[in-house]
């Protein structure tokens, strides 16, 4: 299931994360879509300004999103962008990667994250970037810069900014132990200003086959409450299925690494392989999908799975893709949870208008594993509309959700919204820090906000701009939502904020 190079694909060909591959079939073209649920094709990428996005996006503090495509653009070899595009769909190029023939800046990028001031940042496959708003590019650091790549190599995942304001990721091949390079993969931390540090590197057992503690990180981490991460490894582990199996792990940022579950550890794999990243739910546990695996499927090999799994390792499938017709098949990417309380992600084939190969969805599911088919691509005469949707989704702060399809008509890929009628909310930046913290609050027509409460209690705050707060944690201020008062009614964070004590 893995594949290392990332080419420029024919036009009719579904794009998989670049290490993931997935088949082809026709679609076959007919109408779906659920009366409640409202798609809208924002933009279609033309190859010179971006070609097969495959990371999700990103709100910035201005309201408008951000993303990456790994080809197409302006470049020396066109190996991938940065672009920003405004909610109602006018997109902005910031950057071409490979602009000299040599390539120093890198290529192939990732997605991003918006770090606490202001700038993104993010991998391609070969650097850590930065980059301001304005499409300013600067080269953090280089991967294989240590001898025999002890500082890893080949980074396929967005960054997250951890509390202390480092930032952290992985890379899929190398590492410190020499004899087990290809597909190892390391964990690392990296400072604002370009300093690495790795905390972990894979496939320290001495020559087993698989790698033990797993391998092929490909998904971004997260970082819970009490400053532990975790993530997954695409392979490795305890258990092996066709070069699939995978591991959940937790590492401390001391880089204490745990292998908390492997998968294929049932019978055929009816418990998930190649699992994607997670995602920890309002309830403390953690929520993801599989690639494959999963009682249904070809032999044994299946169409993915949900999964739920404790910070303790104890793990629960909650949906096998392929138990009803027009579900969707092999999901890429992780999920995200809304405003709702609901997950929602995609699929990179299968859904109403495709052979189990084909087009794609949009889903969501419950946290008790309820899954409703929300849209299902190439619902659009010569899938205009989009078909393979291998990155995740984000909701925006008034509500609907963004995504990109790796492909369309034209094989280029598009960027969507999707409303399914749930009502603006507010996000703040950070979801924890200490009393005087600043914290920075994003949300949709906040001029004129009268009040900003973290639980209940008051916060000296700055209406930065339409979509943007600046405050600070105040005084007595505990764990709980955060509220802001706008002239058009009351609007809560997505999530809770954790007050931190010194």
């Amino acid at each position: 299931m893995k594949e290392t190079l990332w080419g420029r694909m024919p036009s009719c060909a579904p794009i998989a994360n670049r290490r993931k591959v997935t088949l082809f079939a026709l679609c076959a073209i007919s109408a779906v879509a659920l009366p409640a649920q409202t798609l809208t094709t924002l933009y279609r990428f033309h190859d010179s300004d971006g070609a097969n996005p495959s990371a999700a996006l990103v709100q910035g503090g201005s309201g408008d999103l951000y993303g990456t495509t790994p080809n197409g653009g302006t470049g020396v070899y066109q190996r991938g962008t940065v672009f920003k595009i405004t909610p109602s769909g006018k997109l902005t190029t910031l950057y071409n990667f490979c602009a000299q023939s040599d390539c120093p800046d890198g290529g192939y990028p990732n997605g991003l994250v918006q770090g606490a001031n202001g700038d993104f940042y993010g991998t391609t496959s070969s650097t850590v970037f930065k980059i301001a708003p304005s499409g300013t590019l600067t080269t953090l650091y280089t991967f294989c810069s240590l001898p025999q790549c002890a500082d890893g190599e080949d980074s396929a995942a967005a960054l997250i900014q951890g509390a202390n304001g480092d930032f952290y990721g992985t890379t899929t091949q190398d590492g410190a132990n020499p004899d087990r390079q290809e597909y190892a993969g390391t964990v690392f931390k990296i400072t604002s200003s370009g300093t690495l540090t790795t905390l972990y590197s894979f496939c320290t057992d001495d020559g087993a086959d698989p790698c033990l503690d797993g391998q092929d990180p490909q998904a971004a981490l997260v970082q819970t409450a009490n400053g532990d991460i975790y993530g997954t490894a695409s392979g490795g582990g305890t258990n092996l299925f066709e070069g699939d199996g995978g591991t959940v792990f937790k590492i401390t940022p001391g880089g204490t690494l745990t292998t908390l579950y492997n998968f294929c550890s049932q019978s055929n794999c009816t418990d998930g392989a190649d699992p994607n990243g997670l995602v920890q739910g309002a309830d403390g546990n953690f929520y993801g999908t599989t690639h494959i695996g999963g009682p249904n499927g070809i032999s044994e090999s299946g169409y993915g799975t949900v999964f739920k799994i404790t910070p303790g390792g104890t793990l629960t499938t909650l949906y096998n893709f392929g138990s009803q017709s027009g579900d969707g098949t092999y999901p890429a990417s992780g999920l995200v949870q809304a405003a709702d309380g609901n997950f929602y992600g995609t699929t990179a084939k299968g859904g109403a208008n495709c052979t189990v190969w084909g087009c794609g969805t949009v889903f969501s599911i419950t946290p008790s594993g309820t899954l409703t088919t929300l849209y299902s691509f190439c619902s659009q005469n010569k899938c205009t509309d989009g078909k393979t949707p291998n990155a995740g989704l984000v909701q925006a702060t008034n509500g609907d959700f963004y995504g990109t399809t790796s492909a369309d008509g034209d094989g280029h890929g598009t960027v969507f919204s999707l409303s399914v009628g749930l009502g603006p909310f507010v996000r703040t930046q950070t979801t924890s820090g200490k009393v005087g913290a600043a914290v920075t609050i994003l949300g949709t027509d906040l001029t004129g906000s009268t009040s900003v409460t973290f639980n209940g209690t008051p916060a000296a705050f700055t209406v930065v701009r339409p979509s943007e707060i600046a405050t600070t944690v105040p005084a007595g201020a505990t764990t709980g939502t955060v509220q802001v008062a706008t002239p058009n009614g009351t609007l809560s964070s997505n999530v809770p904020f954790l007050v931190r004590q010194p």
